[in-house]
């Protein structure tokens, strides 16, 4: 909520138009795209790391399958997401936004939205998406992360499949879910199978077609 708590109250109020705006333009423009994928990771990965040549098959791999991919619009995970996706079949789009350290947006969208609050691109990362692809990444990928496997958990949204990439990279956070919020209660072995965890990605491809449609199944969406 730091983009309103910025703002003056004076301008409170206008602020909602604006929100309303984004979400108008989101759903309107976004409301055909099915199904997706959206795809979270690092912005600072170059072309020649390993994880965004990863990615960047993974997307291409989807959009061949019929998957559009959606991602933040920015550089290294998301160009690679976003380039992958243009090379198959399927729409590839970016979500930008307006941040303080600005983005910039990646030449291989399809669809470009672009947002000023972290809230309403988050909504459209969910609501379009049919699985969510986790690379490597830092607290924005791990907030999207856990803001997902919430939402499943609470039955919020359909039990869609969470794949992380990257068991060199996601390997020690597991390490720690195990040791710590379940050796103390907080949280389930049983709520570990929200996720899956793989570097082929064939074997992403695979669980997101498999998750998807015993969801379109159970669901008739």
């Amino acid at each position: 909520m730091d983009e309103l708590k910025r703002n003056g109250t004076h301008d409170d109020t206008w602020s909602v138009f604006r929100i309303m705006s984004e979400f108008v333009d989101g759903f309107e423009t976004l409301r055909t795209l099915h199904p997706a994928v959206s795809i979270f990771g690092s912005s600072v990965l170059v072309p020649e790391s390993k994880y965004y040549q990863i990615a960047r098959e993974i997307s291409r791999k989807l959009s061949e399958s019929g998957f559009a991919v959606i991602t933040g619009g920015g550089p290294g995970i998301m160009e690679a997401s976003n380039q992958g996706a243009q090379e198959g079949a399927s729409k590839s789009v970016g979500l930008n936004i307006d941040i303080p350290v600005e983005q910039k947006a990646n030449k291989y969208q399809d669809i470009s939205l672009y947002f000023r609050y972290f809230f309403a691109r988050k909504v459209m990362f969910v609501k379009y998406a049919s699985a969510f692809v986790i690379m490597p990444g830092g607290f924005g990928t791990l907030d999207e992360l856990f803001e997902s496997l919430t939402l499943i958990q609470t039955k919020k949204i359909f039990e869609f499949p969470v794949v992380l990439v990257g068991s060199e990279f996601w390997g020690g956070l597991i390490d720690w879910l195990i040791s710590s919020p379940i050796r103390t209660g907080t949280l389930s072995k049983e709520e570990l199978s929200l996720f899956s965890l793989t570097d082929d990605p064939d074997e992403v491809v695979r669980i997101i077609k498999e998750g998807y449609e015993k969801v379109r199944r159970s669901t008739a969406i």
